[in-house]
């Protein structure tokens, strides 16, 4: 065997062993690749499973339920159109003077959420309990004085006769259109509507009361 042999033998040697070494370190380098890729799927489902456990848990909202509710301001349950023929006498020494005029109304019946207090809601994960305001009269100018209509005037009528009318009118109003069956299904609307919301805002168990009408909700 020449020395050029050799010489060959010992460079093909080398190659081997260094292709060799090439291929352990890319296998020393895959599994690292691959022990880290796992071990960050391992980290991130841990991290998912914590942010699932933490999203199953009931979280208090009641304080911003209430601002959300208070937000909402007067709520109309029940419209009522009115119509009332008011008139007024004045006794004369030859004769008497009428006014007679018809006014036209629009009656609200509902609540006014503004100011509920926050022992009125107690919610619990997927149920809530609310007691509602009592119904009254939303509005207390209900009358449209750009309606009203001049039926019969004889004789000279000064503004303070005319306001007299006018609250004799809007008594009258009250009276027809404030009953306890309008009370009812304003309380059957409300009921509908607040059970809509509620349930539109997540929750499944609905339970509604209502306040004992105070001395002025039907004045």
């Amino acid at each position: 065997m020449t020395d050029m042999d050799k010489k060959k033998i010992v460079d093909r040697l080398q190659m081997l062993l260094t292709t060799a070494d090439v291929l352990k370190a890319v296998a020393v380098t895959a599994a690292v690749i691959v022990a880290v890729i796992v071990c960050w799927r391992l980290y991130k489902g841990a991290e998912a499973t914590d942010l699932t456990v933490g999203s199953s848990q009931v979280i208090d909202s009641t304080p911003n339920l209430i601002e959300s509710i208070r937000s909402i301001g007067q709520w109309e349950f029940l419209t009522i159109a009115e119509e009332q023929l008011a008139d007024t006498t004045r006794k004369g020494f030859f004769s008497d003077d009428h006014l007679v005029r018809i006014y036209y109304g629009t009656v609200r019946l509902g609540i006014d959420l503004t100011n509920l207090p926050e022992d009125m809601i107690d919610s619990n994960g997927d149920s809530i309990a609310i007691t509602l305001p009592a119904i009254r009269l939303l509005d207390d100018k209900f009358i449209d004085e750009a309606r009203t209509k001049s039926f019969h005037e004889s004789g000279k009528w000064d503004g303070k006769a005319r306001e007299a009318l006018y609250q004799k009118a809007k008594r009258q109003m009250i009276r027809h259109s404030m009953t306890r069956e309008n009370f009812e299904n304003a309380r059957a609307n409300g009921e509908l509507q607040v059970q809509q919301f509620l349930r539109a805002m997540g929750y499944r168990h609905v339970s509604i009361d209502w306040q004992k009408e105070g001395a002025d909700a039907r004045r």
